[in-house]
Formats: structure tokens, C-alpha cells, sequence
């Protein structure tokens, strides 16, 4: 708003050096947001894809200036994140980084920021979506089918290889056997193989690194009196890194698949008994230090209403009645906190905020002529209210 004889305005500028885009493998989309989103707002980037991304990159990158993305902009490169990292977080000109990927290397790149931070020009922005451990809770009331669905899904579609999969589940003693059931009889009917043949709902694995730590997971849980595999539980690599669609029951709430982030396609259910729904709820917030996705299954309003008042800090984004995987740009901003990220919102205005740096411009009309105030002229005790005569 601006004053009688003034002009205010707010203009949004660019920031002052270059973006910094660092993109995972397990989402084309993603790659194309994270370098583009500060180039819109008029940043030059520079974008280090993962590896295992080289080739949609390069694709997005082809598409990119033949639609006439000026040359320059956004720089494509392909080295070592070791290598990048010591040039570009020690050059005065880095302005920011736009990560997707684990929540290690993020927190080492924070650190990293940090220890350089007397280097910058400016302050760096920096936005990252990193880990999950991504919950389901059901309600004794909820729709057993419904969150059978939910189960396989989100747990295993891509092959659990998002950061929303669903990756524990915690069933109410009175629906858990039915539920169960139906997700063994989902299991009985996926297919599992190439790509390229689009009734395969599960595929391979992204590299061989991925299978072992998966391999490992489902050994340990095979010999451990505290979990039981209920479905899947096998995996070969002759042919490509294909783990079975696995689900482990566990009879602690805190067994390790249960906290840890696995990336794959194995989900962890804990059955708890269906008057401890309330107490269930504090075992959510507390199991696991990330807060990415969460859903929640009733026919019971208060029990919603109740679930989403006391996981109000335990996912960035919530769902009702619906698995917690497939937020669509535009509709369900996405992005988490805690150890999951910054929860800047992928998808909505509020990302794109934090690629300018906003400057307010006062323009007055009649600038004054004399330093005194009006209120340096005023007797003692006066009153200078204008509407009883003041100044």
C-alpha cells in the first residue's frame, strides 16, 4: 500500500551468483523442477544429476534448449559430487542448492555450507527433500480392502523406491488378519519384470548397491525371532536386481525395519491392539526422525480429526483415506521436515519464493524541505492530536 504522495513497491530479483541442482534417479519430474524452478526465476544453474540419472537427464536437458532454453542458463555436468563440491562450495558466487536425495549427504552439504559461509556474497539458499519412513495407520474402523490397496501400492509400486513409499504399517488387531490377507492375495497377482512390458507392477531394483542392502535386510529378517516374513522374501540378481515384494511382520514396534529408510520394496507391519489407538499415535511421532508422508485409514471422523491433530509434525504431507505416495504438482505441494528436508514445497509458490531476494523501493513525491518533525515545535504536554488541533 502506499501513502498520499508516495509509490511503494516489492520487486523480486534473481539471486546474486548461481543455483546449485543436485537430482536423485527415481523421478524424471524431479529433475526437470529442481534445475528450472530457479531458472524461471532468473537464476543460472548448475545441475550435477545422480549417476544412475545420466541419460534422462541428458534427454530433459536436449528438450530443454531445443524449446529455446537459452545456452548458459542451466549447465548440465556430469562429475564426482566430491569433485563439484570442492570447486562450487567454495566459490563466492554459490547463491544456493536445490537437492533431492539422502539425508546424509545433505546434512554433509549443510556442514559443508556452513564451514565456508564467510566465502559467499550472500547467504546460500538452501533447499533440500531428503529421506522418509513413511507411515500407514489404520483405524479399527477403517475399510479393510481400502488399506489393503493402500499397502501395495505404496509400498511397492516402483518398487518402493520413492521417498513417499509406504514403509511401516501399523494394523488394529480387530481388521489386521483381513487386511493382510488381501495384500497376500494382491502379491499372488503382481507381476515382476522389464520395464519395457507395462503389466510388470514391479521391476528391478536401481543398481546392485540397492539389491545387497535390501538382500540384507530381508536375511536378517528371516533369522530374527523379532520379525517374520509373511510374503516375498526372496530376491536374485542373475538377471537383473529384482527383489520380491517382501512384507515383514514385526513384533516390536521398534524392530529395524520399522525405523530404518529401506528404498525398495519392502514394508514392515506392527499389529497393535484396537484400544491403543491413541498410544499408537505417539508411537508414530516418536519411531522415526523423518516426517515425509503419512496415512491415515477410518470411517471415523473424530479418529481423523484426532490422527491429524497429533501427527501434525509427523509428515509434510498427509493423507486421508489414501496411500501416502502420488502428490500431483498443483494439488498436493510437496515436501517434508525434520530430518526429511526443508519442506520448501516442490510444486507450489512457495519453492519458487526461494530463488529471488525481494527488494522494497519507496518513491516519494514531495520530498521534505526541513529537518525539523512536527512534533519538535510542540509545547510541553501538548496535545498533538490533529483532531483537537495539533500539529
Amino acid at each position: 500500500q502506499s501513502s498520499p504522495g508516495m509509490w511503494n513497491r516489492l520487486e523480486y530479483r534473481a539471486l546474486e551468483g548461481f543455483v546449485f541442482a543436485l537430482t536423485p534417479f527415481n523421478f524424471t519430474s524431479i529433475a526437470g523442477n529442481l534445475p528450472t524452478s530457479a531458472a524461471l526465476m532468473g537464476n543460472v544453474v548448475v545441475w550435477k544429476p545422480a549417476y544412475t540419472q545420466v541419460y534422462s537427464a541428458q534427454v530433459l536437458m536436449e528438450l530443454f534448449l531445443e524449446a529455446g532454453l537459452p545456452t548458459g542458463v542451466i549447465n548440465l555436468i556430469y562429475v564426482d559430487g566430491p569433485v563439484a563440491g570442492d570447486i562450487i562450495f567454495q566459490h563466492r558466487d554459490f547463491a544456493g542448492i536445490h537437492f533431492t536425495g539422502s539425508t546424509k549427504v545433505f546434512q554433509t552439504i549443510w556442514q559443508e555450507i556452513g564451514q565456508n559461509i564467510h566465502r559467499y556474497r550472500s547467504y546460500p539458499r538452501i533447499v533440500g527433500e531428503t529421506g522418509g519412513k513413511d507411515f500407514i495407520l489404520a483405524h479399527p474402523s477403517a475399510h479393510a480392502k481400502a488399506v489393503a490397496t493402500a499397502i501395495t501400492r505404496g509400498a511397492f509400486e516402483f518398487q518402493g523406491q520413492k521417498c513417499s513409499a509406504a514403509s511401516r504399517v501399523y494394523l488394529p488387531s480387530n481388521l489386521a488378519d483381513e487386511i493382510l490377507g488381501y495384500v497376500k492375495d494382491d502379491l499372488a497377482s503382481v507381476k515382476m519384470g522389464d520395464v519395457e512390458n507395462f503389466t510388470n507392477f514391479v521391476n528391478a531394483v536401481i543398481d546392485e548397491r540397492s539389491f545387497d542392502k535390501l538382500a540384507r535386510y530381508i536375511d536378517d529378517a528371516h533369522g530374527s525371532p523379532d520379525a517374520e516374513i509373511i510374503a516375498g522374501g526372496t530376491y536374485d540378481k542373475s538377471k537383473g536386481y529384482f527383489i520380491t515384494p517382501t512384507v515383514i511382520l514385526a513384533k516390536s514396534p521398534k524392530y529395524t525395519t520399522m525405523c530404518d529408510e529401506l528404498f525398495g520394496p519392502v514394508v514392515t507391519v506392527y499389529i497393535y491392539e484396537d484400544s491403543q489407538f491413541e498410544s499408537t499415535l505417539d508411537l508414530i511421532d516418536q519411531t522415526s526422525p523423518y516426517a515425509l508422508t503419512g496415512a491415515v485409514f477410518s470411517q471415523d471422523r473424530y479418529a481423523i480429526d484426532l490422527a491429524t491433530q497429533r501427527l501434525v509434525n509427523a509428515a509434510g504431507n498427509f493423507y486421508i483415506n489414501d496411500k501416502p505416495t502420488g502428490a500431483v504438482v498443483g494439488q498436493q505441494p510437496f515436501g517434508g521436515a525434520r530430518a526429511s528436508g526443508t519442506n520448501d514445497k516442490a510444486g507450489s509458490h512457495l519453492n519458487l519464493l526461494r530463488w529471488v531476494s525481494a527488494r522494497a523501493i519507496k518513491e516519494t513525491f514531495y520530498p521534505p524541505t526541513a529537518y525539523p518533525y512536527p512534533f519538535m515545535g510542540a509545547e510541553p504536554k501538548e496535545d498533538l492530536n490533529l483532531d483537537k488541533g495539533g500539529f
